[in-house]
This record gives C-alpha cells, sequence and structure tokens, in this order.
C-alpha cells in the first residue's frame, strides 16, 4: 500500500475506537429495550437499599447513555486565567 502524508499518524486525539463505539451503541440499546423496566429496578432498588442507591445506580446507567462532559478552563491567549469582570448598567432618569 502506499504512503501517504496521514501515513502513521493514528487516530486523532479524543476519537472512539470501532470497539468502544460499538459498546456504546449496545449499551444505549440495552437501555432504550429495557426503559420501560427501568423504574419498576429503581423503585425494588430504593425499597431494598434506599432512594441514595437507586439514584446512584440510575446515574450509573445514564452516564453510559449521555457522556459526561468535560470542565472546560477559560484562559487569555498568553494561557494565563481568564479574569472576569463585573459590568453594571444603571438607567438614570434624567428628570429626577
Amino acid at each position: 500500500m502506499p504512503k501517504t502524508s496521514t501515513s502513521g499518524q493514528g487516530r486523532p486525539k479524543g476519537a472512539a475506537n470501532k470497539a468502544t463505539t460499538n459498546a456504546r451503541h449496545a449499551i444505549a440499546a440495552l437501555v432504550d429495550g429495557n426503559i420501560h423496566r427501568l423504574n419498576d429496578w429503581l423503585e425494588q432498588i430504593a425499597q431494598q437499599d434506599g432512594p441514595k442507591a437507586a439514584w446512584q445506580c440510575f446515574m450509573d446507567v445514564v452516564e453510559y447513555h449521555i457522556p459526561k462532559l468535560a470542565r472546560t478552563e477559560l484562559t487569555t491567549p498568553d494561557g494565563k486565567p481568564l479574569q472576569v469582570q463585573q459590568v453594571e448598567r444603571r438607567i438614570v432618569d434624567p428628570s429626577k
């Protein structure tokens, strides 16, 4: 196979491989296929282990279906932390 300008560079940073993508699709299909049963399962967990355990179980399932957002840090062009300043606007009635 002839070499191209992108030969050997691999997958871009942050790009999921095929196995990860397939696993996420399989978990999503499992959740979607059992959504009608999920409420009953959560109620059973809440009765046995308490509502906190049921909530944690729900969040664990959701995490695979909806990925967590990465933390974003705002910086200036030179890499220093961005300083936020408050701007206050006042409307003044000139007749008073």
